[in-house]
């Protein structure tokens, strides 16, 4: 018991902070308190939030480390993507409505993983083992329902008819859901029945780096719930300082998007880069595509659905400079990981993409 008391201690913190957040913290955080102490509530709200995201991480990959690729890579992901649902409907719930929140947080994701994320990865793999291989057929997999839910998703918003609040129609909202749905279905049965193959290399097979003893999948079942759903309660009360820091600096509102997909990808980045320096390059690649994709396949039902019950005005379509940013990005990728092998100039270009996004966001 002391085992798994001392083990688990984030667990046990993250639920007496959930306990005062809700009687105390939220109304803290509202009534206008003095810097230093919300500073410090902040803080305290920030390090149980990312402590308990890594818990869940922890217990991700040893269920990973049991269940084996592609399944622990996906347990992993569709854990972390459902963190970042959770985080968008918080902060759309809280302050002022936000219709362009969802679709600045989806396109930083994307901004996020396929450049930054991406490019330190091939860089630093790059420069440790000049040349790395993966799963060519993986990557075509991932790209070939990638593209046309991004461009259908953040694009074609921008050239079909709204309504007369501005909102998207009714239709297009449906047809955007539909095609989120059976795209993200239809790849799941690829990735995990009929064609799993096209996501393991062979070569330089995976292995899940877990801190802690594996024990039995119920037990790390229920950890992993339990630590979700820690995150879960805290997520309202980490949206008030992300919206607050926002105003107070008069940073532009993409800004809060950014912020919400590096709290959320953090661990992966984290794993992935790892992957990479033990030259295991297709499970980074699992990781990152795999969230990019699941991002906008489970982001738009969820927001779109909020935003029908609450009757919120919701905007997917990009700017103009932000729809070519996203074709060269999906070009660039396109193009990168079209010969099953890479090298740091890959890299390199994609940390390019990735300045140009962050100058893009404050011009």
């Amino acid at each position: 018991m002391y085992k798994f008391i001392k083990q688990e201690k984030t667990l046990f913190i993250g639920v007496l902070a959930v306990l005062f957040f809700k009687v105390w913290g939220e109304e803290l955080l509202n009534i206008g308190l003095g810097l230093s102490q919300y500073i410090i509530t902040t803080a305290v709200l920030f390090y149980v939030a990312m402590t308990a995201i890594f818990a869940v991480v922890r217990h991700s990959d040893a269920l990973a480390i049991k269940l084996g690729d592609p399944f622990g890579t996906l347990i992993l992901t569709l854990s972390v993507i459902s963190l970042e649902v959770i985080m968008i409907s918080s902060v759309m719930l809280t302050g002022d409505p936000n219709p362009v929140l969802a679709r600045d947080t989806m396109f930083a994701v994307i901004m996020t993983i396929l450049n930054g994320f991406v490019g330190i990865t091939l860089l630093v793999g790059g420069v440790k083992f000049h040349t790395q291989s993966y799963n060519l057929d993986g990557i075509k997999a991932y790209l070939v329902a990638i593209i046309p839910l991004a461009m259908l998703c953040l694009i074609l918003p921008n050239f079909t008819s709204s309504g007369e609040n501005g909102n998207m129609s009714v239709s297009l909202m449906l047809a955007l859901v539909f095609a989120s749905i059976v795209l993200y279905g239809v790849f799941l049965f690829i990735q995990t029945k009929s064609h799993t193959h096209f996501f393991i290399d062979a070569d330089n097979k995976s292995e899940h780096d877990n801190h802690g003893a594996v024990r039995s999948n119920v037990f790390h079942t229920v950890m992993l719930i339990s630590y979700l759903l820690v995150v879960i309660f805290l997520a309202k009360g980490l949206a008030i300082p992300i919206n607050d820091s926002i105003t107070v600096m008069g940073a532009p509102a993409a800004l809060s998007g950014l912020i919400v997909a590096l709290i959320i990808m953090a661990p992966e980045a984290v794993g992935a880069v790892k992957a990479a320096l033990t030259n295991q390059l297709q499970r980074a690649i699992n990781l990152f595509f795999g969230s990019v994709l699941a991002t906008i396949a489970l982001t738009v039902p969820a927001v779109l659905m909020i935003s029908g019950v609450m009757e919120q005005p919701i905007k997917l379509g990009l700017e103009p400079a932000e729809m070519v940013l996203l074709a060269a990005t999906l070009l660039m990728t396109s193009v990168s990981f079209s010969s099953g092998r890479s090298h740091s100039l890959n890299g390199a270009t994609h940390l390019v993409l990735f300045f140009v996004y962050l100058i893009l966001m404050f011009d």
